[in-house]
Order: structure tokens, then C-alpha cells, then sequence
């Protein structure tokens, strides 16, 4: 087999180092890259300017489940006399 030599003129400047770049997948099965990654729904995400808030907001709500005791305890009478 015949080896071709392909001489390809490089434009691209010496400081960019493209091997330093990241490569997603685009669509529904893309990765993140060290996260997870949630999908809200778009009324949900209306609320939501950034990641942040999301998150924010998260553990504000479990904060208030911790803080909070559960209503299981109470017994509620039925007086039907």
C-alpha cells in the first residue's frame, strides 16, 4: 500500500491549543462533564434565571422538610357521637 503524505497548510495560531477542548454530544443522550444534570420542565425553569437558584432554592425546601416534624404523629379523633 501506497502511504499519501497530505500536506495541510495550518492556519490556526499556536496559542490555541484545541486538545485542551471538551467534545459534547449533542441531543438526548449527551454526558455532562462532572454533574449531573436535571431537566425541568419549562414552567418550572421560567421561575429559574440560572443553576444556581435551582439549587438554592433546593436546599432551602430541604432544610424546611428537616426542620419540620412530620404530622404523623398527631392523632385526630372522629367524635360521631
Amino acid at each position: 500500500m501506497k502511504k499519501v503524505e497530505t500536506d495541510m497548510e495550518d492556519e490556526l495560531r499556536s496559542e490555541y491549543d484545541l486538545r485542551s477542548l471538551r467534545v459534547r454530544k449533542l441531543g438526548p443522550a449527551r454526558q455532562s462533564f462532572g454533574g449531573v444534570t436535571v431537566h425541568l420542565e419549562a414552567d418550572v425553569a421560567e421561575i429559574f434565571p440560572d443553576s444556581v437558584a435551582v439549587n438554592e432554592a433546593l436546599r432551602f425546601l430541604i432544610r424546611i422538610m428537616k426542620d419540620n416534624k412530620p404530622l404523623d404523629n398527631l392523632s385526630v379523633s372522629t367524635d360521631d357521637s
